[in-house]
């Protein structure tokens, strides 16, 4: 079994390795003649931050990322000092977090807490380890849910593509306390709000009366916006930031957060 495990993880990380190096090798023009995916598919030729975001995405919620069924249950490794039950305890964020810092972060008290650390100290390690963490018993996961393959760019997310949320939350608070609003509103009218328009009111996940925009996002979770200003949503066409600057996100963040919250 755990020769098996090694060689399903070799694998993984040959198939994303060569898959880089073809895109490295190949010419702008090259790349343009290529059919890119969209949604639940993959480019051929993945960059390193399409991977990255890829990753988080399914960190997010795995099965409207990978186009899967939803699980059905409660996952067998969720701790029994949770509050949730069914498909949502299969979701990396449920135990991690959006700030990536389980326990010790905005996930220390409520009913999200679960008594499980976050995902900060493996930032920087081997992809390699992670996949293996990502594939022993506290991660139920199969096959049939997240391939090797797939699960190989959520080790590459875990080492690589997470943020230190600290830079612009007060933590205490759950409220951005960074960032340039100015700048934040030059990005977001130039490319957010071909989706969300310019007072970010042309998408709302409320029900009824309760309006539930990306201002009200912004204000109440913007720990969650952040990790999808960089990853996209899992599921639907969405724009990420991933390939530009930090600050660029840090920026949104700050101007999101002065959008209307309700009509």
């Amino acid at each position: 079994m755990e020769r098996k495990l090694h060689l399903g993880i070799a694998a993984a990380l040959t198939t994303i390795a060569t898959l880089a190096i073809s895109a490295q090798s190949l010419s702008a023009q090259e790349h343009s003649e290529e059919a890119y995916g969209y949604v639940h598919e993959s480019p051929n030729y993945p960059s390193e931050v399409w991977t990255l975001a890829a990753g988080g995405r399914i960190y997010d919620k795995w099965w409207d990322a990978l186009d899967r069924d939803e699980p059905e249950g409660t996952n067998p490794a969720y701790p029994v000092t949770g509050q949730k039950s069914g498909s949502t305890t299969w979701r990396c964020k449920e135990c991690h977090g959006w700030d990536y810092m389980g326990k010790d972060g905005i996930y220390s008290g409520g009913s999200h807490y679960t008594g499980i650390p976050g995902i900060r100290g493996a930032d920087g390690s081997s992809v390699e380890a992670i996949l293996v963490t990502l594939r022993n018993d506290s991660h139920p996961y199969t096959q049939e849910m997240i391939t090797d393959v797939e699960m190989a760019r959520v080790a590459l997310f875990v080492s690589r593509g997470q943020v230190d949320m600290t830079q612009f939350l007060d933590m205490e608070n759950r409220k951005v306390n960074a960032g340039n609003a100015d700048r934040g509103r030059e990005i977001f009218q130039t490319i957010c709000a071909a989706c969300h328009g310019f007072d970010g009111r042309m998408l709302d996940w409320g029900d009824g009366d309760e309006h539930n925009f990306v201002g009200t996002e912004a204000v109440d979770v913007p720990d969650e916006v952040m990790h999808k200003v960089l990853s996209a949503h899992p599921g639907v066409q969405m724009i990420n930031l991933r390939a530009f600057p930090y600050s660029d996100a840090i920026d949104v963040m700050a101007y999101a957060a002065t959008l209307p919250t309700g009509e």
